[in-house]
């Protein structure tokens, strides 16, 4: 049975900007009713405002998904406005570029605060909504930073590698049931997070220009076309959401070199920028 969209109350967190934002606005311009979040006001209200100008309706919330308390308050004020949710999209996400023997642990729990613990979050406080209801849709997005991993990314990596394993497990455990989970698997997608990411403070202003430069040549697909691939795997009820052919690329990759694919993206991980190398 595929997913309906029409008539649901659908979240979206980090829905400010990227591929929150335009999987917010798909979503309300097929009928669904949006709540979304985001710590950035402005961002979010341009969203919003996006949403409301094409006929959508949608309500703001600016949520700290780090934050259990406030993920947990968000969905109390869900589930007394609109009964509870049908649709969670737990997208919030941020980076951070620094090698192991570099990496501070104040950085690392940042990213993994945000990345994963906010996606369980959001995942445990709308679940029970959801169940309550019968049926609905969790969506996680990973990355194929959670198929692979790369050197300057073992924070993003640990993160998301866990989101995938967490929603996996998710997967299973709804099993006939009509609670269908996804994982969602982008590519280079055009977003700011290269830009929002953190960087080693002994990382010269040069050395940040030409990873952001390096991100904007290899991040091929729009957050439009992201958006689509995210919401016809809704849709039609996809367990995992690759976006993009480079993520259909590594999603190959690994399957057939699952200790060498390394070697297979060296060189593009070197002209990206990102000192992955």
């Amino acid at each position: 049975m595929m997913t309906e969209i029409a008539g649901k109350i659908a979240v979206v967190t980090g829905a400010a900007s990227g591929i929150g934002r335009a999987t917010a606005c798909l979503l309300a311009a097929k009928g669904a009713t949006l709540c979304i979040t985001d710590v950035n006001k402005e961002g979010l209200e341009e969203t919003a405002a996006q949403i409301r100008k094409a006929g959508g309706t949608v309500s703001t919330h600016i949520v700290d998904v780090a934050s259990r308390d406030a993920v947990y308050a968000f969905a109390d004020d869900v589930a007394a406005a609109h009964g509870g949710a049908d649709i969670v999209l737990n997208n919030a996400g941020v980076a951070q570029i620094a090698r192991v023997d570099e990496l501070a642990y104040d950085d690392f729990e940042w990213v993994m605060n945000i990345d994963f613990w906010g996606m369980v979050y959001g995942t445990k406080a709308f679940l029970p909504q959801i169940q309550k209801k019968g049926a609905g849709h969790i969506i996680n997005v990973s990355s194929i930073f959670g198929l692979i991993s790369v050197p300057s990314q073992a924070a993003y990596n640990s993160a998301k590698f866990a989101i995938r394993g967490f929603t996996e497990a998710l997967i299973q455990e709804m099993k006939g049931t009509d609670i269908k989970v996804s994982s969602v698997h982008p590519g280079g997608i055009k977003t700011n997070i290269v830009r929002n990411a953190r960087f080693l403070q002994s990382s010269t202003v040069t050395e940040r220009e030409d990873a952001m430069s390096g991100f904007d040549q290899i991040a091929r697909t729009t957050p439009e076309k992201a958006a689509e691939t995210i919401v016809n795997g809704i849709i039609k009820n996809k367990k995992r959401i690759l976006i993009g052919f480079d993520a259909r690329l590594v999603d190959w990759a690994q399957r057939l070199f699952p200790t060498r694919y390394g070697f297979m993206f060296r060189r593009q991980a070197e002209g990206s920028g990102l000192n992955l190398s």
